[in-house]
């Protein structure tokens, strides 16, 4: 019987594998799950834990490929769609993990955002830095801050709202959502940094592409997610 090609979890949700190898799987993470340690055990929608959880019931997708383990190696929102990388073992967490942390993972999002911007490519450098009043959340802090830098590109327009390719250099937590809404575009359905009236949409961020040279056999690799649906969503044409 062949390998099942998503992870189906106790609960009859399917999440979509999108590239799998020896040392990690990269998945296409849906809406409304966080990735916080497994200790906190505040909210039915932890990844991780679910992923544990199946893993240890031997559910079909990880017993068909002998997955004993699987670690997110950078994190996704909650509300943020798309590629998740995920280490298979101990041993991948390391090297996997420095290529984050060198920025020799090139990440690429769409994000819908509000307005029509007034240059086609910039860059924004603002420092960020936790925000003292909003536990959890970031602030712009040119003192404080640490270094963040994003690469934005407008790809389309459609009346009120742009399509954006965020390609950020940096890690931070909330960078694109941050640095974009410091620009003057709020992410559309950004509650935390955006605008009170986007509360009933959903948040217009997803992670479309992971780029890197494999550590352990230096082979280039690109990963990519569909698009198709969330340029649907919010009334884009598809990208080609």
């Amino acid at each position: 019987m062949p390998k099942p090609q998503c992870i189906e979890l106790p609960t009859g949700e399917k999440i979509p594998i999108l590239y799998e190898e020896r040392s990690v799987m990269a998945v296409d993470k849906p809406r409304g799950w966080m990735l916080v340690p497994v200790s906190w055990q505040n909210t039915g929608r932890n990844l991780q834990a679910a992923l544990n959880s199946s893993i240890a019931a031997r559910d079909f997708w990880a017993r068909s490929r002998g997955v004993k383990s699987l670690r997110y190696l950078h994190r996704l929102d909650a509300d943020t769609t798309g590629i998740l990388l995920l280490a298979k073992s101990a041993g991948a967490m390391k090297p996997y993990s420095a290529l984050f942390e060198s920025r020799r993972m090139e990440k690429m999002y769409l994000a819908v955002v509000h307005g029509i911007a007034g240059q086609s490519e910039w860059t924004c450098n603002a420092k960020l830095a936790p925000d003292p009043k909003r536990h959890g959340l970031m602030k712009i802090d040119p003192r404080a801050g640490k270094e963040a830098e994003t690469h934005f590109r407008v790809m389309q327009t459609v009346k009120e709202t742009s399509l954006i390719e965020a390609r950020p250099l940096t890690g931070r937590t909330h960078q694109i959502r941050l640095h974009l809404t410091h620009c003057g575009h709020p992410v559309v359905g950004d509650v935390l940094y955006g605008k009170d009236e986007d509360r009933p949409r959903n948040l217009g961020l997803r992670a479309v592409e992971l780029s890197y040279r494999d550590p352990f056999t230096s082979r280039q690799v690109r990963i990519e997610a569909p698009v198709r649906g969330f340029l649907e969503e919010y009334g884009f044409a598809l990208v080609t």
